[in-house]
């Protein structure tokens, strides 16, 4: 199922006023200064990868599946010196290795299948280069955070740069069998009588099955962090980070 929020335009141009330069970002782009390459899978409109790409001097490919995300990512200040490839992190090849490979935002989380997310992983180490390193976010499922996500506790304004302040909203439901989490966005300008809506899914895999599928596509894990300030990981944190490398001999999945 396509996701509006990401594939039409005019939702997209939510996404940066939304989730711009943050905690996130900011501690991986500390890690990107030692690396020669960098991969940024599920790049979005490319905040990150452009950033990073350090006048041409660092190789850096920005990957995501929605190219009204990478229309943006291409146009923004940095953009033109990064390559944009647009797949799908499940499937993309590309032939080359890199020693820095980032997966943020909690993308990660858009894998709603353990097969998707094993094949995440497995694009991963397939462009890993000898002694690179990897991280990637999710929610932490324990906090529950997809409870504050309904109408009441979300509303919010937006201060678009053209439309003016925009009201804004999320809801939300949580299929109990499967753990996948359902949420709506909502933006209502002020002038017009559109409401533009988009309906998301994401998953909240635990801390036991990262451990798993990250043995199993030959990954290890160096460091969890339960924040992006490079907090430990614990069942009330927000967040599950990991920061990995290929696994050595004698660890699982080597």
């Amino acid at each position: 199922m396509e996701d509006r929020l990401y594939a039409d335009a005019a939702l997209v141009q939510f996404y940066d006023l939304e989730n711009g330069w943050g905690p996130d970002t900011i501690f991986c782009a500390d890690l990107a200064r030692t690396a020669q390459s960098v991969l940024d899978l599920g790049c979005g409109t490319g905040l990150l990868a452009a950033r990073i790409e350090d006048g041409g001097k660092r190789r850096v490919v920005g990957v995501d599946p929605a190219a009204a995300m990478l229309e943006v990512a291409r146009f923004r200040p940095g953009g033109d010196r990064v390559r944009w490839v647009e797949a799908p992190a499940q499937l993309v090849r590309l032939g080359e290795t890199f020693d820095l490979i980032v997966l943020t935002g909690h993308a990660f989380q858009v894998f709603l299948t353990e097969a998707d997310r094993r094949a995440v992983l497995q694009t991963i180490r397939a462009h890993l280069a000898p002694g690179g390193r990897f991280i990637f976010d999710t929610r932490n499922p324990l906090v529950e955070e997809w409870r504050e996500w309904t109408p009441k506790e979300s509303q919010r304004v937006v201060d678009h740069p053209t439309l003016g302040p925009v009201r804004a909203w999320n809801d939300v439901q949580r299929d109990d069998a499967t753990g996948i989490v359902t949420y709506d966005t909502f933006y209502a300008p002020a002038s017009g009588d559109t409401v533009l809506t988009a309906r998301s899914r994401i998953a909240f895999p635990s801390r036991e099955e990262l451990e798993r599928l990250l043995a199993e596509a030959g990954l290890a894990a160096t460091d969890w962090y339960g924040d992006w300030q490079g907090g430990p990981p614990g069942s009330d944190r927000p967040e599950i980070i990991v920061l990995g490398s290929v696994a050595g001999p004698g660890e699982p999945g080597a």
